[in-house]
């Protein structure tokens, strides 16, 4: 059971190889793009999130067992095939989540097609380097 709660614990951190680590990056990056500050907050908000995560997991899962939690069972065999599809799609998608991306592309692109109508506000454009014209 730890090593299950690690794993969804660190997706959940954000650690790279593993599905939270995308959805982290890609909002992060696109906040720092529009509002610098706000993304400043947001990874003193994943910080936080780590270490209270981390101190959960500590307290959880080790040190001496109470009297009331010295009889709780590890996971039988059918928990762990249950848990384990969902262990192999949290990796899968931090290695490749281009079949998700691709999927919600179309929606986000109308989406900020509807935004920008809306307020009149363009989406900031991307400065890439090596493109000429660029810094």
């Amino acid at each position: 059971m730890a090593a299950v709660f690690t794993v969804v614990m660190m997706a959940s951190i954000g650690v790279p190889g593993l599905n939270g680590f995308v959805s982290e990056f890609l909002v992060l990056s696109g906040t720092f793009i529009t509002h610098r500050w706000w993304a400043v907050v947001a990874v003193l908000g994943v910080i936080v999130a780590a270490i209270y995560l981390l101190w959960a997991y500590q307290q959880v899962f080790h040190g001496e067992p109470r009297e009331a939690d010295e009889k709780t069972r590890d996971l039988v065999l059918i928990e762990r095939l249950v848990m384990a599809p969902l262990i192999i799609l949290i990796v899968f998608l931090g290695v490749y989540p281009k079949p998700v991306l691709d999927r919600i592309n179309p929606s986000v692109n109308q989406l900020i097609a509807h935004v920008e109508a809306a307020t009149g506000h363009a989406q900031p454009p991307v400065a890439v380097r090596g493109v000429e014209g660029t810094k």
